[in-house]
């Protein structure tokens, strides 16, 4: 049975930072692309970075060069260190497998964390 379970989620000032991780269980991680999803109040879930499979991160404008998704295979473990944090960034986020990246539809999820940013 695989499972993500997430953490590090919380509450933090304008400007703080947090580290959120991702640890997988029930399936070989080195195989898997990643994804950091968030969804904020009313509005759609998005795609906020992801890692390939081979360590490439892509992310979103709006998180570039504040959030950085890392992975450690051997550790079953994938992170996203976010900085500068803005309220605007406040969200439930959650960690995400796919094999293939052959669609928006990812393989499994975790339950979420939540991030609360005050301003």
């Amino acid at each position: 049975q695989v499972q993500l379970v997430e953490s590090g989620g919380g509450l933090v000032q304008a400007g703080g930072s947090l580290r959120l991780s991702c640890e997988a269980s029930g399936l070989t991680l080195g195989l898997y692309h990643m994804g950091w999803h968030r969804q904020a109040p009313g509005k759609e879930r998005e795609l906020v970075a992801r890692i390939s499979s081979g360590g490439n991160p892509r992310y979103i404008d709006s998180v570039k060069g504040r959030f950085t998704i890392s992975r450690d295979n051997a550790k079953n473990t994938v992170w996203l260190q976010m900085d500068s944090l803005k309220p605007e960034d406040t969200a439930v986020y959650y960690c995400a497998a796919d094999r293939y990246l052959t669609t928006s539809a990812w393989d499994y999820w975790g339950q979420g964390t939540q991030v609360t940013v005050s301003s």
